[in-house]
């Protein structure tokens, strides 16, 4: 690396939890063109893909051949972060990868002292120099997802505009309340963002309405249109926002981006 994009070391980051315990709302998506969309501005910025799954590994492009360390390695195995960390393609943006082994860390770590602050642990103790850590969690409410949310200063949710999407989401704040009371009490809601947003739909706008007035001003006011660009750019392993720039969902994530670093003056101040 360059001395011009490496992570100044002397930065601490903030780090954000993208979380929402339910499968395909857009969570993984969100944590790859965020994290774009802040590397563009020049901040330096972790994703951490604790999804054994790897969609945000294959979403920037990694080769799981490439994945021969990463968030498994970080949790079970005592591997720093700084170890495992690769960079991607992306300017100022790095990863770390996860693969299948991490499947079975949810069963590993239940034996483990302290397995709850096993990322936070980690994290604290590698050299930092990012502004931004982004943990891209599974789609579950398990040791994985806890130890996100122990780790972290903040969660952004991610909330499909469907029929069901309040009743899934009051789950994960109820976690979120847990894991404040026993666990992290500085942890809070940086904000909701709603996904595959159809304005031909009425059924989008009533969720947006209810989701609004459930939540007020924790809902971002960008929403992330369904967009066919965004569908397409992980299976080339690219972020919409380098696939393309133009399409109505880059536009969307580079608004969020803004949101989320007006919301992070306020709370600083």
């Amino acid at each position: 690396m360059t001395d011009e994009i490496r992570p100044n070391m002397t930065t601490k980051p903030r780090i954000l939890a993208i979380a929402n315990q339910k499968g395909g709302v857009g969570k993984t998506t969100t944590a790859i063109n965020l994290a774009t969309a802040l590397a563009a501005i020049q901040k330096k910025v972790l994703i951490i893909d604790l999804d054994p799954q790897g969609n945000a590994s294959t979403g920037l492009g990694v080769d799981r051949t490439a994945r021969r360390a990463g968030s498994y390695h970080v949790l079970i195995g005592g591997a720093t972060v700084d170890a495992t960390m690769l960079e991607t393609t992306v300017p100022g943006l790095w990863l770390v990868p996860s693969g299948v082994d991490l499947a079975g860390a949810e069963i590993e770590l239940v034996g483990m002292a302290r397995r709850e602050y096993r990322l936070k642990g980690t994290i604290e103790g590698g050299n930092g120099g990012f502004d931004y850590i982004l943990i891209d969690c599974p789609p579950a409410l398990g040791l994985l997802t806890i130890n996100a949310l122990v780790a972290a200063q903040s969660v952004l949710v991610p909330l499909q505009c469907e029929f069901f999407a309040l009743e899934g989401v009051s789950h994960l704040v109820k976690t979120i309340e847990r894991v404040r009371q026993v666990f992290n009490p500085s942890l809070d809601i940086q904000g909701i963002v709603l996904t595959m947003f159809d304005s031909r739909n009425k059924l989008s706008d009533m969720v947006a309405a209810d989701v609004r007035g459930f939540f007020g001003d924790k809902v971002y006011e960008t929403v992330i249109p369904r967009n066919v660009r965004v569908s397409e750019a992980p299976s080339h392993g690219k972020p919409v926002l380098i696939y393309d720039l133009r399409c109505a969902g880059s536009q969307a994530y580079v608004n969020l981006a803004s949101e989320v670093l007006r919301r992070e003056r306020r709370a600083a101040a």
